[in-house]
């Protein structure tokens, strides 16, 4: 079983922590994880474009000019798509983008991320993280303390509304909690920082 040091926001050790080798110390999949993250890009996509045809376009029911005789190419319509202010050849239309996978490859796509940011040492476990207050210089002291200098994902264990919001105002770093946890943000954000309390969640919940 994996383990790792528990911190608290100072960056002072609080002793360590056995991960579930279940969740934490899987196999990673790496084709599971990128059908996973292409399907959760997909879904994100709200496949609301749309151009019009010519047949759409408003106007060019008269004929420009008449069929022969003129030396000019023959026309029909002013809305043809080879024309200005035509409609649009083979253009997008709304459709969907969905793409399902199922509950067994999420399952194995979630350990293999998680597991993957315990083999290249970047998750990081607090004990607690809670400001009290709306401060977001409690957030930046803790992530300096930590070491988390680039993209960092704050894990809860439940929403706590200071600490959120004084995250949001730090460019790179996004706050969630076990039940909002999905494959990309994990293998998006450099470091990976827990709540002790939240490991235990995600333990309970993938295992």
């Amino acid at each position: 079983m994996p383990n790792v040091t528990v911190f608290d926001m100072a960056g002072n050790k609080q002793g360590e922590m056995e991960l579930s080798a279940a969740v934490f110390g899987a196999e990673i999949n790496e084709p599971v994880l990128h059908s996973v993250v292409r399907a959760y890009l997909l879904n994100q996509r709200q496949g609301t474009q749309s151009t019009k045809t010519r047949a759409e376009v408003s106007g060019g029911g008269k004929k420009p000019w008449r069929q022969k005789g003129t030396g000019r190419a023959r026309q029909g319509s002013t809305r043809s798509p080879q024309w200005v202010h035509g409609g649009i050849a083979f253009g997008p239309k709304p459709r969907s983008w969905k793409v399902s996978i199922n509950k067994k490859v999420k399952r194995i796509a979630m350990q293999s991320a998680l597991s993957a940011k315990v083999a290249e040492n970047e998750l990081v476990v607090v004990d607690s993280i809670a400001t009290g207050e709306f401060k977001t210089k409690k957030i930046v002291e803790m992530l300096k303390a930590l070491g988390a200098n680039k993209k960092a994902l704050i894990v809860l264990p439940e929403v706590d509304k200071f600490v959120v919001k004084s995250a949001s105002n730090i460019e790179g770093v996004k706050t969630a909690i076990p039940g909002t946890l999905n494959v990309y943000d994990i293998l998006k954000y450099d470091m990976f920082i827990v709540a002790k309390d939240a490991v235990k969640v995600i333990e309970e919940v993938y295992a």
